[in-house]
């Protein structure tokens, strides 16, 4: 039995792909408000607060950074998993092993190639 075969690949893995982008879009959904400009209010905002929420803002900014960037490697394993080319190292066409697709399913060299 071949581990690499296009079918089992997508009953392995798709399933948990698809899970994660339905996590990274409800993340991004619930920190959305963190992420929008700060307002000035000198009334109720003094000085240091304004620091906080301007630190707390790019903070929440750098973390749906990561959040796309994972968005587009997610996609791009789903779309190997279609065109049955997940699982097999980009660099040198091997297959990559089981174990390190179980760690991350978006990876796409082998350990040798990624080393």
């Amino acid at each position: 039995m071949d581990d690499h075969d296009p079918d089992l690949m997508r009953a392995r893995y798709a399933p948990a792909l698809q899970d994660e982008l339905a996590q990274i879009a409800a993340a991004s959904d619930s920190t959305r408000a963190d992420r929008a400009p700060v307002t000035l209010d000198q009334q109720s905002v003094g000085r240091l607060s304004r620091m906080d929420a301007l630190q707390n803002q790019a903070m929440a900014a750098g973390t749906e950074a990561r959040r796309a960037t994972r968005t587009r490697a997610i996609q791009a394993a789903l779309t190997r998993l279609d065109e049955g080319e997940f699982g097999w190292c980009d660099e040198c066409g091997d297959p990559i092993p089981l174990k390190r697709l179980d760690l991350d399913p978006c990876a796409t060299r082998c350990v040798g190639c990624a080393g």
